[in-house]
């Protein structure tokens, strides 16, 4: 089966393009990949090189947080967080899994925000891996569609507190607003957003509990736990109006 290039490369733009920010090497004459300075040491005479070495431990810091910035710079957060919601308002405890959850989670993550991937991909990583721009040209290449991103669902609010705090003045463009402002703001809005839909998604739960409590008082079964009864109805209720459909709908259309 032929696949498309851009498709084979674009689940791996995002790792790559966060260890181009953490591994940034300034000002440098030609792009080359990860500069770090050379250190030597002596040993028995003989100079001994090691920026491989720190180049790997580098490399390895770099994989260890890319996958919170995976959460914090995309759709994730709110994926997750609202999926989450959706588990505990039903009352099925572990069902689905938390491995079920984030899996649909990444993968929904990953529909949001294949277009800001392709463009990183043909915008950045393509023309540095073939050495037509630098590693400073292709960072900021890269990290352009996901500040328009950011910037699209962040709130004004957040970002002003986030400026406040920080004692800076507002960038007269926005897409010159720095990312240690834009990132925790975007991360705040996106929590609120999550925990509204939530809240939208726990009423209708809510007032099943609350009639099965009521119904078991008034039949004096006050041994009886209103959870054990309401459970199957809440399930019923869920299947009966294709929840999933519903939620996974709702979180898509969220980011339109």
């Amino acid at each position: 089966m032929n696949q498309n290039p851009k498709v084979k490369t674009a689940t791996i733009v995002l790792l790559l393009m966060l260890a181009l920010l953490f591994l940034y090497p300034g000002e440098t004459a030609e792009a080359q990949p990860f500069p770090v300075p050379g250190v030597e040491v002596e040993e028995e005479g003989e100079p001994l090189e090691i920026a491989g070495y720190l180049q790997l431990l580098l490399l390895l810091a770099v994989l260890t947080l890319a996958p919170a910035f995976v959460v914090l710079m995309t759709s994730f957060t709110r994926m997750v967080v609202v999926l989450g919601f959706v588990r505990n308002a039903v009352g099925t405890q572990q069902i689905p899994p938390n491995q079920v959850l984030i899996g649909l989670a990444l993968f929904m993550t990953f529909f949001i925000m294949f277009p800001r991937i392709e463009e990183i991909n043909e915008n950045a990583l393509q023309p540095y891996m073939e050495e037509e721009i630098t590693q400073e040209e292709a960072i900021e290449e890269g990290i352009e569609p996901l500040r328009e991103f950011m910037l699209e669902h962040v709130r004004d609010r957040d970002l002003a507190l986030f400026l406040d705090i920080a004692e800076m003045e507002p960038p007269e463009d926005p897409e010159g607003m720095p990312m240690q402002v834009l990132v925790p703001s975007f991360v705040v809005s996106e929590l609120r957003t999550a925990f509204e839909m939530g809240f939208r998604i726990f009423v209708p739960f809510l007032i099943i509990d609350m009639v099965v409590a009521s119904t078991l008082m008034s039949m004096g079964m006050f041994m009886l736990p209103p959870v054990i009864v309401s459970l199957p109805f809440k399930i019923l209720l869920f299947v009966l109006v294709d929840g999933w459909h519903l939620v996974v709908r709702s979180l898509l259309e969220s980011f339109a």
